[in-house]
């Protein structure tokens, strides 16, 4: 198993996951309609860097990391973890997100913050938890669950030791 840099050639291994769950629609507020070449400049050319889980050949999860606002807030990224529905429930999500903690440092930032966790996201939120992530802000009724309908989407925010 390896975490790399992804190149635009694992794009197509990339979006069969990214297209699983953007339809969906439960976890990201992407439009559930999301093209390819749209999903390509919003996974691959938007962020700073963008990552592959990758075992025997194979890509199991991905994910990006990007300056959340710039200026004054240049100091804070974000990231977005996607992992295929086959490969779930085997830490590739925790070990993605450390992995982007480490990166994150490295890049010179001092905090990460996700913008708009779906409260209904349970796994997530208890996994964020778990590595240290604060919620500092909820959103009543911000995501539109295609099952749920209305939940709430949370802010959570990481603050890095130095």
């Amino acid at each position: 198993m390896e975490i790399r840099e992804a190149i635009d050639q694992d794009f197509d291994l990339i979006w069969h996951i990214f297209q699983e769950i953007a339809s969906a629609g439960e976890t990201y507020a992407y439009d559930r309609s999301t093209s390819k070449g749209e999903a390509f400049n919003l996974w691959m050319k938007y962020p700073r860097k963008t990552f592959v889980f990758e075992e025997d050949g194979e890509i199991l999860g991905t994910y990006y990391i990007v300056t959340n606002h710039s200026g004054p807030g240049d100091h804070v990224c974000n990231c977005g973890y996607m992992v295929s529905s086959s490969a779930r429930g085997r830490g590739l999500a925790t070990a993605m997100c450390e992995h982007s903690q480490k990166i994150a440092i490295d890049l010179g930032y001092k905090a990460m913050q996700f913008n708009f966790v779906a409260a209904s996201n349970e796994g997530a939120v208890r996994l964020w938890k778990k590595l240290g992530f604060e919620t500092v802000g909820r959103l009543p009724n911000a995501f539109n669950h295609p099952n749920l309908g209305f939940v709430d989407a949370l802010v959570m925010y990481k603050w890095f030791e130095t």
